[in-house]
């Protein structure tokens, strides 16, 4: 059987990667290096639950909802589609929504080359008609490449309350820019985290078998 291609979606975590506004930046700290008493190299993180590719978890919407250790990870692996909403504007409408032929995940590439080396207040959302109707098809995780689902200076988070709604799933800070529109295998699984609202993600998508 010949190897599928593996396309990675992930931003690289390293100091100075753009987070949300007054959020924790990136830090990397060494513990114990090696030519110095220690026969290994051990380093400390300080980052946010939401840097780089990022699983949002209920809880980050919602008090008293699942954390992201308590989710299933049926939604974070499978067949995915991908679709270009690249000239969408503010909002992704229903109306931008292709024929989903039966995929139970979506990604959503909004830009044209993602900003990875800079913050960017204005990024495209997704409607809140749009989730009801991807969970009226049944789908079961939603993802983009922008930083939310919602728009950066809303209050009420119409979208990710949608999302609460249909108990669906949000992956976040994508990179798609070398993914074409179509269908792969998605493999994001969070971390267990414990009263975790959110979990950085390794984030792939993979050729489908019969590609």
């Amino acid at each position: 059987m010949a190897e599928r291609r593996i396309w990675d979606i992930s931003q690289r975590l390293r100091p100075g990667i753009p987070v949300w506004p007054g959020d924790t930046e990136f830090q990397q700290a060494g513990t114990w290096q090696m030519g110095e008493g220690s026969p290994v190299n051990v380093s400390a993180l300080t980052l946010s639950t939401h840097t780089g590719a990022h699983a949002d978890a209920p809880l980050h919407y919602a008090a008293g909802a699942p954390d992201i250790a308590s989710v299933t990870l049926e939604p974070y692996l499978g067949e995915c589609v991908v679709i270009d909403a690249r000239q969408c504007g503010d909002l992704i409408e229903p109306q931008h929504v292709v024929d989903l032929g039966g995929a139970r995940r979506v990604l959503f590439r909004s830009y044209e080359a993602f900003p990875d080396d800079r913050w960017e207040e204005l990024h495209t959302a997704i409607a809140p008609a749009t989730i009801r109707a991807l969970a009226d098809a049944g789908v079961i995780l939603v993802g983009m490449d922008g930083p939310s689902l919602d728009p950066q200076d809303s209050k009420t988070m119409d979208a990710h309350m949608a999302v609460l709604a249909a108990d669906m799933r949000v992956l976040e800070g994508l990179v798609l820019d070398d993914i074409a529109p179509g269908r792969y295998e998605l493999i994001a699984l969070p971390l267990p985290i414990v009263g975790g609202d959110a979990s950085p993600v390794r984030a792939v998508l993979r050729e489908l078998p019969d590609a």
